[in-house]
């Protein structure tokens, strides 16, 4: 009788549609005729009574309706076939029970229907292209009548038979869990271990089909994972059971551990460990209105080893990593589930770093740590490369995160297996690395663009945003720091994405490591050190198609290009020391700015303590292999030399006086000043520089003794270390001033500024006067007027006509590193517009002041009084001229450029009386004024031409003849400053330079033509350049009689001329008269409209 039963429900199975299952779900899942769609019942005799309700109605339905025969045979078979309890005295299990047949007859009708499926073929040229949707696809509308049946089952056949402490409670979701708690009867056959083994083992068997499958896992994975679990593992009581049936047996608690484990394998892992730490940490606690709520219950022992095995299992698998990251974030608002709380959980570092722990923990598992960190440390590095806008943000943090845990906790093997993989792009192309001959040919790439720019953007990553300065870090990246600081300077000479990024590494890592090691890594940069690591000579950077830098192998030079890689050279190694200085510019607050330049004025030191020999030029072939080596030798020493000299000629002119952050500083640098002085007086090579550097770095001790700054005990301890090199200096330096000056320091650092001489105050004074001649004049302005002329005495004269004593305990509010003490009085002398005779006459004579310094100020002085025209100081314009020209011809740079700029401004004021004397003098022969001279004063005529401006037009006449003069001179650096010049003023006559265009336009042709010195012929085509830029589209009328000509000119140097920069600037003046040609020939359309009103 069994084989026509199974036929009869083959039959229906073939017959019945989906429809009618879900129309008896509908009916079944209904609440009870009440007309409400809510299923929050709050009373336990009505819900029980909407149970059996609704089971009758489904009776009575396959009784007596006779379009529910099939489906009822259906389900028939599938109960026959059913090993399972399907009735029971409580309504909950028997209502369980026929929701899950119809649940399976649901599931065997779309199987059947897919199977018999056959889809014609599609015509491609009509409508009907599509292909044909399947049979077993649910509408919205019956996936959720599913979804419904399914909350049934899970709420009624699993959640309440799960032990206290696994999964979460009903009580703990909703309000109508906690009635369904207690509505159902555990004690009543069967029995609840059975309930929740047949109820986990249907669900799974359902979601055998893809479909139902989704709709199962999407909802309800914990809730199965947590039954299978008890299933499979709980242990079991110690006491013997009342009866036999509530054991649950071994085969079924195997199924169970199978099943999870198969069931864990196919569902998406980042759910799966997700539901996992929900089971392992428990469930949180809520309260409803009207229920009573009871204490959160925590995991059993066993539960929370099990979930901690099977979260190691998923993290060991392959991309376990990234499914345990996005299990953690994604349910707190990252990833798929989050959507807009992605924000949020990208600034939770509580997530972050509970997620670090995790993976930085060793599971149980893994055989080693070295076999885990391994297997991991490869997944850890992928999550810096997440392109996912959602996710990039979250997945970097976590990844930085557990990149610095894992160097806290495990340095040596983190350093294996994360920095030097992260780190491979560029040890690959160190000097010490091992390249293979394969890739040693010319134009191989080394690194490529996408490996380069992931390295360097892990390491911005890892140390910038990371900003954990862990001592294996900074250990890792040392070797590496050369040439990231070559690729920086590659980048700044185009545009790259990297750049920032270099810098922003190389400025952490400076500041991060001790300052020995900041100053050996700075040393490496400007090449001071050759055995530090660096990029290997084959190797060269270029930039990539896509716009970022690749490292390739160098092409073979031949003998013409040895030249242009000479100059590439020595041009590089001096972009490298400007690019050191942008660097260390931004170190002037933590002091590594002015530690590095007080080693480089002892590395000055030392190098000139070596004995120079000059490098004579012979055959290799007469000379012998030591001789050799003792040449090289002294290259090394002299290049070196260089370096230094370059170095502290960038550091001066990019740092400011705020380099010295603290006294140790000052007195570092004092004392190198002074060793450099005695090594000098050694060597007997004394100069001026080094005596007006000496007696400079004195004053500085004299104005931190006398009183600048509060010294404590300490910098008293600080300024010993300089008691010997002064003692040196006063014994065996000629100048007796500096003798006598450094007894007395001596005297005042080894009292602790007890006794003080009247010398230490008037250094002291001295060096402030310096600093800021116009508080000089404050201060000294109720002195009498015998003091006033002694400042251009000598400084013996200076010490004797002194009225001030060093007992009276005098502060200066002045201190040496800061300069905002002395601005206030400064800026209330410029707004008081008011000087006496007293201040300008002190002024007037410190412009012949010996010390440099002092002479400087004082022109900067008389400059400022000129340019705010202070009454008094005009009156003597005279005076102040010869003063200004007697020193053009001081050598010192800082005096004859502000007496330029004094002579500058002095004629903006009177350019009729001035000018006419400049020109003369200017026009002068070699017999009257050397030809440094002149091309000062042509120095000022150029400034004086550029200030007029439009006025410059006055005086057209007698500049044009004086430059025309001049470029007939035989000196050659005259001429070339006449052209300069003549360039200067032809750009701003505009129409004016017509009557004697001409005579110019012959000029610069003889010029370029004929001139043997190559500055001069540059110059010639630099005029042409300035002229045609300064005319612009003007100069189509202007030079319409002469422009053929300067054409012809431009054609001529471009073809025949041997200097490669003349033909620079003859290409450029081409590309100017090109655009200009354009614009006339076609010019720019303009999108305009006129309005004409009537009158």
């Amino acid at each position: 009788m069994a084989a026509p039963v199974e036929d009869v429900g083959r039959g229906a199975v073939e017959t019945c549609g989906l429809e009618e299952i879900l129309e008896a779900l509908k009916l079944l899942l209904s609440p009870g005729g009440s007309g409400s769609s809510s299923l929050q019942i709050t009373k336990h005799d009505v819900l029980l009574a909407a149970f059996k309700s609704n089971l009758t109605t489904l009776e009575n339905k396959f009784l007596k309706g006779a379009q529910w025969t099939k489906l009822k045979l259906l389900r028939d078979t599938v109960a026959s076939k059913a090993e399972w309890p399907q009735t029971s005295e409580d309504i909950t299990w028997s209502f369980t029970a026929q929701t899950l047949l119809l649940l399976l007859c649901l599931k065997e009708t779309m199987i059947r229907l897919v199977a018999g499926f056959n889809p014609g073929k599609p015509n491609p040229r009509t409508a009907e292209a599509a292909p044909a949707l399947s049979p077993d696809t649910l509408s919205i509308s019956q996936q959720k009548v599913v979804q419904s049946a399914l909350q049934f089952v899970v709420t009624l056949g699993v959640c309440p038979y799960l032990i206290p402490g696994v999964g979460v409670p009903l009580k703990c979701r909703t309000e109508f869990g906690a009635v369904v708690q207690d509505v159902v009867c555990p004690d009543t056959y069967p029995h609840t271990a059975w309930r929740l083994y047949t109820s986990c083992r249907i669900l799974l068997d359902i979601a055998q089909h893809a479909s139902l499958g989704s709709l199962v896992f999407c909802r309800h994975f914990g809730d199965i994972a947590a039954g299978l679990c008890q299933l499979g593992f709980c242990p079991t009581k110690r006491k013997p059971p009342t009866s036999d049936e509530e054991v649950l047996p071994e085969e079924e608690r195997a199924f169970a551990r199978g099943a999870l484990r198969d069931m864990l394998d196919q569902v998406y892992q980042p759910l799966v460990v997700r539901e996992l730490l929900v089971l392992q940490g428990g469930s949180p606690q809520q309260s409803f209105p009207n229920v009573k709520t009871q204490p959160r219950c925590r995991a059993p022992a066993w539960l929370r080893r099990l979930c901690g095995e099977l979260l190691s299992e998923r993290l060991m698998r392959p991309n376990g990593v990234q499914a345990v990251v996005r299990g953690i974030l994604e349910g707190a608002g990252a990833g798929a589930a989050g959507g807009s709380d992605a924000e949020v959980t990208a600034a939770d570092w509580k997530k972050c770093d509970l997620t670090a722990k995790i993976l930085a923990s060793c599971p149980q598992q893994s055989l080693s740590p070295e076999s885990y960190y391994k297997h991991i440390c490869p997944q850890i590095l992928d999550l810096f490369h997440f392109r996912d806008k959602l996710t990039e943000r979250q997945f970097q943090r976590v990844a930085t995160t557990t990149f610095l845990t894992l160097l806290r906790e495990h340095p040596e093997l983190t350093a294996k297996y994360l920095l030097l993989p992260m780190l491979a792009a560029l040890h690959r192309c160190m000097d010490s690395a091992e390249i293979p001959e394969s890739d040693m040919l010319p134009g191989t790439i080394l690194v490529t663009e996408e490996e380069l720019s992931r390295c360097i953007e892990d390491v911005f990553k890892v140390c910038v945003v990371g900003n954990e300065p862990l001592p294996v870090l900074l250990d890792s990246l040392l070797p590496i720091l050369r040439i990231l600081f070559s690729l920086y300077c590659f980048t700044r000479q185009s545009v790259s994405h990297l750049r920032s990024l270099c810098q922003d590494i190389l400025l952490w890592i400076l500041g991060k490591l001790e300052r020995m090691k900041a100053i050996a890594s700075l040393k490496g940069f400007a090449g001071l050190d050759k055995a530090a690591p660096s990029l290997h000579p084959q190797c060269q950077f270029r930039t990539a198609t896509r716009g970022g830098i690749m490292i390739i192998i160098k092409e073979a030079t031949n003998d013409e290009d040895e030249d242009e890689a000479l100059y590439q050279k020595v041009s590089s190694e001096q972009s490298q020391v400007e690019h050191l200085g942008d660097l260390l510019s931004h170190f002037q607050e933590c002091g590594l700015a002015g530690d590095f330049f007080i080693f480089c004025l002892k590395e000055l030191t030392h190098l000139a303590v070596e004995k120079e020999a000059e490098v004579k030029a012979e055959p290799f072939s007469s000379i012998s292999l030591l001789e050799l080596e003792r040449k090289y030798s002294l290259v090394e020493s002299q290049e070196r030399k260089l370096v230094v000299l370059q170095l502290l000629a960038v550091l001066c002119e990019r740092m400011s006086e705020q380099i010295f952050t603290n006294i140790t500083q000052v007195v570092d640098f004092v004392a190198a000043t002074l060793q450099r002085a005695c090594v000098n007086l050694a060597c007997e090579a004394e100069s001026t520089v080094e005596s007006q550097t000496l007696s400079m770095a004195m004053g500085l001790v004299a104005v931190m003794l006398g009183g600048a700054i509060q010294l404590k005990s300490g910098d008293f301890a600080v300024l010993k270390q300089l008691l010997p090199l002064l003692e040196t200096v006063s014994n065996t330096y000629p100048d007796p001033v500096i003798q006598e000056l450094a007894t007395d320091l001596r005297i005042t650092i080894s009292t602790h500024g007890a006794f003080a001489t009247e010398s230490v105050s008037v250094a002291a004074q001295s060096t402030l006067r310096r600093k800021d001649p116009e508080r000089k004049v404050e201060e000294q302005q109720q002195t009498s007027h015998d003091r006033h002329t002694g400042v251009a005495q000598s400084h013996r004269e200076q010490q004797q006509s002194h009225e001030t004593s060093p007992q009276t305990g005098q502060k200066y509010n002045t201190p040496f590193i800061s300069k905002e003490g002395s601005e206030p009085r400064t800026t209330t002398d410029k707004k008081s517009g008011n000087i006496t005779e007293e201040q300008l006459q002190e002024v007037l004579l410190s412009a012949y002041d010996p010390q440099i310094p002092t002479r400087a100020a004082a022109l900067r002085t008389l400059s400022h009084w000129i340019e705010q025209r202070e009454a008094k100081a005009l009156e003597r314009q005279e005076r102040l001229l010869q003063i200004f020209l007697e020193n053009l011809e001081h050598e010192d740079t800082f005096v004859y450029l502000s007496a330029i700029q004094g002579v500058a401004l002095l004629s903006d004021v009177y350019p009729e009386k001035i000018l006419v004397d400049l020109l003369a003098q200017y026009d002068s022969g070699k017999d009257k004024h050397t030809p440094e001279t002149r091309m000062k004063v042509g120095e000022v005529l150029m400034r004086i031409v550029r200030a007029l401006g439009d006025m410059v037009s006055k005086y057209r006449e007698p500049l044009i003849h004086t430059f025309l003069r001049g470029v007939r001179d035989p000196d050659s650096t005259h001429r070339a400053s006449s052209l300069a010049n003549l360039g200067e003023l032809c750009q701003r006559l505009d129409f004016l330079l017509g009557p004697v265009v001409h005579e110019v336009t012959a000029c610069l042709i003889a010029v370029a033509k004929t001139d043997g010195e190559v500055q001069v012929r540059r110059a010639a085509i630099h005029v042409i350049v300035l002229l045609l830029r300064g005319l612009s589209q003007k100069a189509t009328e202007v030079l319409r009689d002469v422009l053929k000509d300067l054409y012809h000119l431009l054609k001529h140097v471009v073809r025949l001329e041997p200097d490669n920069v003349a033909k620079l600037h003859a290409q450029l003046a081409l590309e100017e008269l090109d655009e200009i040609m354009r614009n006339f020939l076609f010019p720019p359309q303009k999108l305009e409209k006129k309005i004409v009103v009537l009158p």
